[in-house]
């Protein structure tokens, strides 16, 4: 076994530099083939490329611990403390098996088949409000409907809604170079975490059909044979998640779709002939070019692959985003196409334990959405001049994509 610094590790594999702000694909290419596992001595940082090593790594919780951080400011920001409230992605088991359990029953593939109707409501209002003839997808469109639907889910009041996404975006923006966050971001965390703690008590007074007010009725089991409810403090620590990750991920995600298709019309118009390729369309644009482009994990014992050591104790990314471009796991793994037969999992929700909880949900809003946007965009061309992208902690997509209809 070799030690740390060999051959590959001249590659400079920055997750805050510019570059990978840019399109960090090319840099994964080359991590895949040259350095499967990569070392950054800047950032004490290993990563994981190849679908062989990241989809079982993700499964393996007794060697790739959740616990010490999900994102890299939580392991490189020296102002960075561990959130005072809970969150499920950052559990292992025995607790992280507990808490999910108990929050899986509020995201049924009934629950969220029953929500369907409201939710194609919600995206036709949106639809039927963009301006006629040319938008932005993202700034006008993507960014509005997601956050509706989770927080009329959560039971957030509606002139709530705007103010909150807005709280739940600053944290995760960054600008090339910058590894912690800005003052106003923690500023925007705590005010976020005091409304959510407020609301969730004025759900106990006065209960709703809503999800919160469903939270705070189901009982856990922690271990000792004993059902409880959850605290208010984990309550908070889950519709935080759920308001800032369920609304980010849609919206990058049809922000993309929206170039890809610019890039293949033909795909676009064999979707709206065929209406049942919208799912497998979904799932491509997800593999292909996804939101989230890392999970981070930390070792909890010497990982040996590749003739390389990673020792206990190192933080790891796992490059989600680069594990499914990897041709050695999808046939064509750098074409898109919708077409395509779905081999191997689709990393773009997560894997394992900590598979994403709302994936169902985002799966039913996609689709709904391309279906709305198929009917009022028969043909359309992107302008490549105002494409503007995200620079955010490990979610990668655009901010503006503007849309002419023609």
């Amino acid at each position: 076994m070799t030690d740390t610094c060999v051959s590959g590790d001249e590659i400079d594999f920055d997750p805050f530099s510019e570059e990978f702000f840019r399109d960090p694909h090319d840099i994964y290419r080359r991590l895949r083939a040259e350095a499967p596992v990569h070392f950054n001595p800047t950032h004490g940082l290993w990563s994981l490329s190849r679908y062989a090593d990241v989809a079982p790594g993700m499964k393996d919780f007794a060697t790739f611990s959740s616990a010490e951080g999900i994102t890299l400011d939580m392991v490189l920001d020296p102002e960075h403390t561990k959130p005072s409230v809970p969150m499920i992605i950052m559990m292992d088991p025995p607790d992280h098996t507990r808490m999910r359990n108990l929050v899986r029953k509020v995201f049924t593939p009934r629950a969220i088949a029953e929500l369907e109707p409201m939710i194609r409501e919600i995206i036709h209002t949106f639809v039927r409000q963009l301006p006629t003839g040319a938008f932005d997808m993202v700034a006008d469109f993507s960014t509005h409907f997601p956050i509706e639907v989770i927080s009329s889910m959560l039971g957030v009041p509606a002139e709530d809604r705007a103010w909150l996404r807005e709280l739940h975006a600053v944290p995760l923006e960054r600008r090339p170079g910058e590894t912690g966050m800005r003052p106003e971001a923690r500023q925007a965390i705590e005010e976020a975490g005091r409304y959510h703690y407020e609301l969730i008590l004025e759900r106990r007074a006065r209960p709703r059909d809503d999800m919160i007010s469903r939270l705070i009725e189901a009982e856990v089991d922690r271990g000792d044979g004993v059902s409880t409810k959850l605290t208010d403090i984990e309550i908070a620590g889950f519709i935080s998640l759920l308001g800032g990750a369920g609304a980010e991920t849609v919206a990058k995600l049809i922000g993309t779709a929206t170039v890809l298709f610019a890039d293949h019309p033909e795909q676009w118009q064999s979707m709206r002939a065929d209406r049942s390729k919208i799912p497998g369309a979904f799932e491509e644009v997800l593999r292909y070019d996804g939101p989230v482009q890392y999970d981070l994990r930390y070792t909890l014992r010497d990982v040996h692959l590749h003739d390389r050591t990673i020792p206990q104790g190192s933080h790891v990314l796992m490059l989600l985003a680069s594990a499914t471009r990897d041709e050695n796991a999808f046939h064509n793994a750098g074409r898109f196409d919708i077409d395509r037969p779905h081999s191997g999992h689709n990393l773009g929700f997560g894997y394992g334990i900590h598979s994403c909880l709302g994936a169902a949900l985002a799966r039913l809003e996609g689709r709904i959405a391309l279906d709305a946007l198929l009917d009022v965009m028969p043909e359309f061309t992107v302008d490549r001049t105002g494409l503007r992208r995200a620079t955010t902690t490990n979610v990668a997509g655009w901010t503006n994509v503007p849309v002419q209809i023609t």
